[in-house]
């Protein structure tokens, strides 16, 4: 049986290897590419690429992954001090976004990613949580994840996936404000918004956490089996 293709959103930053110097290149955490083989679909990365949406038609699910800031302009907002946006990204991951929400493709959006499903439904985003919540718990220093629980929504696909394992992984500085036309179902014990999804498409689903980091076989497991 052919394994679910399972397209993965990248960046491009300058890397060094070998006798090569910073050179612009296309990359991604192996953690996302081996949780994605793990759960038994076939990782395919995605560069940034603002052409078309046309490879939506070759993949059978998405994972919108983590990383640098949208541009507030995207819902409606001025950039505040300490946000820090990635055009090209923007550029090619919310038509994605759209699309594959259109086309109802399995979607699983990480960190970053879930904020782009947010901004894409038509949600708003808090852009520096310390100025809203009064703590760092949710990016505690430079490279160090906020370790916490979340409380999910009984009845939800996040609870069904998670069951009694609530201890998640976060590193980031800005959240939800309005989920748009997603429902939120998992929060901190702050209230943050922590988990969204879309109970009437076939598999929808965000996080605002990195089950990438150990492999999270349930998560990405959900989604390859939606996309099969």
């Amino acid at each position: 049986m052919r394994r679910p293709i399972i397209g993965i959103t990248a960046y491009v930053e300058p890397a060094s290897w070998g006798v090569w110097q910073d050179l612009p290149t296309t990359l991604l955490p192996h953690a996302y590419t081996e949780a994605v083989m793990l759960a038994g679909g076939r990782a395919v990365l995605l560069p940034p690429d603002d052409g078309d949406t046309d490879v939506l038609r070759t993949l059978d699910g998405l994972v919108l992954a983590g990383g640098a800031d949208l541009d507030p302009a995207l819902y409606g907002a001025e950039a505040e001090p300490l946000t820090v946006a990635r055009a090209d990204r923007d550029a090619a991951e919310l038509p994605l976004a759209r699309a594959a929400l259109k086309a109802d493709l399995p979607v699983l959006g990480v960190c970053r990613g879930m904020q782009v499903l947010v901004v894409a439904a038509g949600g708003t985003l808090h852009q520096h949580l310390p100025d809203v919540l009064g703590h760092e718990k949710h990016r505690p220093a430079p490279a160090v994840y906020g370790t916490h629980d979340v409380a999910l929504t009984a009845g939800s696909r996040i609870a069904g996936i998670m069951r009694d394992d609530l201890q998640i992984d976060c590193y980031h500085h800005q959240g939800v404000a309005d989920p748009g036309s997603l429902l939120v179902t998992g929060r901190a014990e702050d209230g943050l918004p922590e988990a969204v999804e879309d109970p009437g498409r076939r598999f929808v689903l965000g996080v605002q956490w990195h089950p990438e980091l150990n492999r999270d076989k349930r998560l990405f497991g959900a989604l390859v089996d939606a996309a099969r």
